[in-house]
């Protein structure tokens, strides 16, 4: 097939890039976001052009839907995609008509009716509070800076239930201690007083994190007092020593560098707290925010406050943490119940 003029191929190249930057500005999608959505709709423009399609207002929905074909049986150059990977990639699709439909670029939207493959329910992982507890200690090796960092970090990914984005991307403003006062605390420990943090004193009132969630939506988290702790142990005591090597950074989270905690570093920190605990199989970061979902629920949380807590936009996204807990119960009623079997 010959090859299209690259007028009309700037013509899609153009309407792709309108799209992006609509995401970035008006959306504030972030850079992961916006990567994936580029990659995904990158391959989308590849498969129209193959097929002679080289203007946007061309495309029908039988394209669309040969595309999503497409997706599912592979290509020479393309391993053939599982159905949640299928449907990521035609959410980019439909987006991108969406958008141009909106903006007056093309009359009607042809990905509208094209229905994503439905993906095999799989339950989020979840680690036992006892699990938790041992990976907390883990983390606390020592009394360095690092560990107290590394132990402040796991404490507020489970004690709020944040993705490791939010946690990364918190600034020291975004967190108010409640009752306690930092400035005197750091005295204390500059004139080798007593410090608060495990001084037998009364937990803070109303500590809460301000996390910044996908398209930088705000929400207020409270914090318990272990994570409370372990936070305020790390910026009495520990981020000094790193953020004077740094530029001031705002950045609760800071490397060796005195920059703030990268992604990796902070998926670095879990592995290796993980090793050190004992504990088997594949944990991350979004494992400990699981872990405070089920928690919650298995405790008797509302499901809307759950949904509220970790910044879901719908609540069914929330509801695959109850069929976790129903599950648990099912085993335990399996293995207790004299009639079970």
């Amino acid at each position: 097939m010959p090859e299209a003029p690259a007028a009309s191929r700037d013509a899609l190249a153009r309407a792709a890039r309108g799209w992006l930057d609509h995401l970035r500005v008006e959306r504030g999608a972030s850079e992961h976001t916006l990567r994936a959505y580029r990659r995904d709709l990158g391959r989308y423009l590849d498969f129209l052009r193959t097929r002679g399609v080289t203007d946007p207002g061309a495309v029908a929905e039988q394209q669309v839907s040969d595309f999503l074909a497409h997706l599912r049986t592979g290509d020479p150059d393309h391993q053939p995609l599982a159905a949640s990977s299928a449907a990521r990639a035609l959410v980019a699709v439909r987006g991108f008509h969406r958008f141009l439909a909106a903006e007056g670029v093309v009359s009607d939207d042809p990905a509208q009716v094209v229905t994503p493959p439905t993906p095999a329910r799989r339950l989020p992982k979840a680690i036992s509070i006892e699990e938790v507890e041992r990976l907390l200690e883990a983390a606390a090796v020592g009394d360095t800076p690092a560990s107290l960092r590394d132990r402040a970090l796991l404490e507020v990914l489970y004690g709020s239930g944040a993705r490791v984005s939010e946690a990364i991307g918190l600034d020291v403003d975004d967190i108010d201690l409640g009752t306690r006062d930092l400035a005197a605390a750091a005295a204390e420990e500059a004139t080798g007083a007593p410090a608060a943090v495990g001084s037998g004193q009364s937990p803070p009132q109303g500590t809460v994190v301000r996390l910044f969630g996908k398209g930088r939506k705000e929400r207020i988290v409270p914090l318990g007092s272990y994570a409370t702790d372990a936070l305020e142990a790390w910026l009495v005591r520990g981020r000094p020593a790193f953020s004077i090597k740094g530029k001031g950074t705002p950045a609760v989270f800071l490397n060796q560098r005195g920059g703030r905690l990268s992604r990796q570093s902070a998926w670095n920190v879990i592995q290796q707290a993980a090793e050190r605990a004992g504990l088997s199989g594949h944990l991350s970061p979004h494992t400990l925010r699981h872990s405070f979902a089920t928690h919650l629920l298995d405790g008797g949380a509302d499901v809307r406050v759950v949904q509220e807590l970790l910044g879901h936009a719908s609540v069914t996204t929330t509801q695959i943490y109850t069929l976790v807990t129903a599950r648990h119960l099912r085993e335990v009623y399996a293995q207790a119940h004299p009639r079970a079997r």
